[in-house]
């Protein structure tokens, strides 16, 4: 069987923060005056595309956002709300034996490290390309295949969002979609990804 590139989302895929970062970017984007967001449907829509462009498309100020984000983050524990996906991290630690397993996310590198710590996720992901790099999920896909070298049809992006699928396909990799996340199955349907999951163990079988 050939290796395989695995890029997961974090949020959503790995683990269950919805709550916890709704009221997050709730938080921060009242302190910066743009409060586009009144209810989770309405934050959730926002990763329907790229959700930093979702964000600047309705005249969010992505500086003045990372900002309050990080005063947040400094007085706020938020970390220990984030519950795990318990299913996933022994799918993780077969795969990770045979593959190459990295993330990227629109979280920071920092925040996921600290959860994977707590967690004990240590040792699964070879790189985590999270906002500090770059905002575009395609730019860091595309990062992850060239430092790999990678095949694109040996590299998959699983995410649990339309953006997601959205932005794989925009760098020409493979998509799963996981139905224990953040968007609906019609949603994450219309988005036609390569491969639909409804459980983390359906990983371990996707086709060369």
């Amino acid at each position: 069987m050939a290796k395989k590139l695995f890029l997961f989302d974090f949020d959503g895929v790995l683990v269950d923060s919805l709550d916890v970062y709704h009221r997050a970017v709730a938080w921060c984007l009242e302190k910066i005056g743009t409060p586009i967001i009144k209810t989770q449907d309405e934050y959730v829509a926002l990763f329907e595309d790229n959700f930093y462009e979702a964000m600047a498309k309705k005249g969010v100020d992505l500086d003045a956002f990372s900002g309050a984000l990080i005063e947040y983050a400094s007085n706020v524990d938020y970390y220990h709300d984030v519950r795990l996906f318990t299913a996933v991290l022994p799918v993780l630690t077969e795969l990770c034996s045979d593959n190459i397993l990295a993330i990227i996310s629109s979280n920071s590198s920092r925040a996921i490290r600290k959860i994977l710590a707590r967690f004990q996720y240590n040792g699964c992901f070879q790189d985590i390309l999270g906002s500090e790099f770059h905002l575009s999920k395609k730019i860091k896909i595309d990062h992850a295949v060239a430092t790999y070298q990678m095949n694109r049809d040996d590299t998959y992006y699983v995410g649990d969002t339309s953006g997601d699928i959205r932005e794989g396909k925009a760098a020409g990799v493979r998509t799963i979609a996981v139905t224990w996340g953040w968007h609906s199955r019609e949603i994450l349907v219309a988005a036609q990804p390569d491969f639909l999951i409804d459980d983390p163990e359906e990983l371990k079988n996707i086709p060369d």
